[in-house]
């Protein structure tokens, strides 16, 4: 029995039939209103372009100090490692291996999934371990929390404005340019890849 492509809700499971979305269209589920798919979609060719660039810019996030502050002379900086490390020094340090999951691991393991996915995807053929990738990194999309880390990061600043100096530094600004890099390449855009290598998945 042939029957097409099936689109079900995963919030509440219910089925629907893929109809064709133009740019900035939005399908939703009739029954929750969550979002099924969007019109417009990336292609594969630049997702893999966006995922080198996060691969980039997520280097320069972690090697460069995301903040700098001064006072009477003295100055310190620290990197996002760096303040994961310091998390740990104390009694949080189950904080700190959150922390270190959701701003450090959890990115950089989507990265390099999406840059071996795309890469073979090009290439009209399924990647080794396709079928893990994919789940993985439909379970690592929640876990991936930097716009919570660059809103705590915000929030520093201000209110240590008042008292110290304080300056973003160039790991602020990557960080900013990554979170919104893997908002586009992390989401739910990626699952037409199931469709375009149907015929190649082992």
């Amino acid at each position: 029995m042939n029957t097409p492509d099936w689109t079900i809700c995963e919030h509440c499971d219910s089925v629907y039939q893929p109809t064709p979305l133009g740019r900035g269209q939005t399908a939703r589920c009739t029954r929750c209103g969550a979002i099924l798919a969007r019109g417009g979609q990336l292609s594969t060719q630049q997702l893999l372009a966006l995922s080198i660039c996060a691969a980039i810019v997520f280097c320069f996030a972690n090697a460069f100090p995301v903040i700098s502050i001064s006072m009477q002379g003295l100055s310190n900086e620290a990197t996002l490692w760096q303040s994961v490390q310091a998390l740990a020094q104390g009694r949080i340090s189950l904080i700190a291996a959150v922390a270190g999951l959701t701003i450090i691991l959890a990115p950089m393991l989507q990265i390099i999934l999406l840059c071996w996915v795309l890469s073979f995807a090009v290439v009209g053929t399924a990647a080794p371990g396709f079928k893990a990738c994919m789940r993985a990194l439909e379970h690592l999309r929640p876990w991936s929390m930097l716009e919570v880390c660059l809103l705590g990061i915000l929030v520093a600043i201000v209110k240590l404005g008042g008292i110290l100096d304080v300056h973003p530094g160039l790991g602020l600004w990557s960080l900013a340019m990554l979170t919104v890099l893997i908002i586009l390449i992390s989401g739910k855009g990626i699952r037409h890849l199931w469709t375009e290598l149907e015929g190649v998945i082992p």
